[in-house]
């Protein structure tokens, strides 16, 4: 093989990897949807799922996701039931909005488990700026919420 190939083929694999490294959360953005065993509204209904929770896509159908919740179960849910906007949910037993990305900073809010909050961007490494629907905005520890 020439290098001309070998680099390409590199190149190929490197893009490759990174498209599947990346990971693609999405939040509900109905009032409540059906989780199913399979792609189809026949398959056997799980549970439901409110709105605002985030969820992980792993798998696309046309028409459907497989998706992973923050308690690791997987389950599908029609395509149209989800939103791009990207939500968080606390998992800690208290999470704490402070007012800038640093421990000592001021607590803004605290959320109990399973509250949802809108990531706003990623902070410095451990931190994402998120805003809860009541207008409370500032930083949370990634350790205390998942969807990041």
């Amino acid at each position: 093989m020439t290098i001309w190939r070998r680099t390409l083929v590199a190149l190929l694999l490197v893009s490759a990897a990174s498209a599947a490294l990346a990971v693609d959360y999405r939040s509900v953005s109905v009032p409540a949807a059906i989780l199913y065993d399979s792609p189809s509204q026949q398959g056997k209904k799980l549970y439901l799922i409110k709105a605002q929770t985030p969820v992980e896509v792993v798998v696309r159908l046309e028409g459907w996701f497989k998706v992973r919740d923050a308690e690791g179960s997987l389950a599908w849910i029609e395509s149209r039931s989800l939103a791009e906007r990207r939500m968080l949910v606390v998992t800690a037993p208290r999470g704490e909005i402070r007012q800038s990305d640093k421990p000592e900073a001021p607590l803004v809010a605290e959320l109990d488990k399973w509250v949802a909050v809108e990531f706003v961007e990623a902070a410095s490494p451990g931190w994402a700026k998120v805003r809860h629907k009541d207008g409370e905005a500032g930083y949370i520890r990634s350790t205390q919420v998942w969807g990041l």
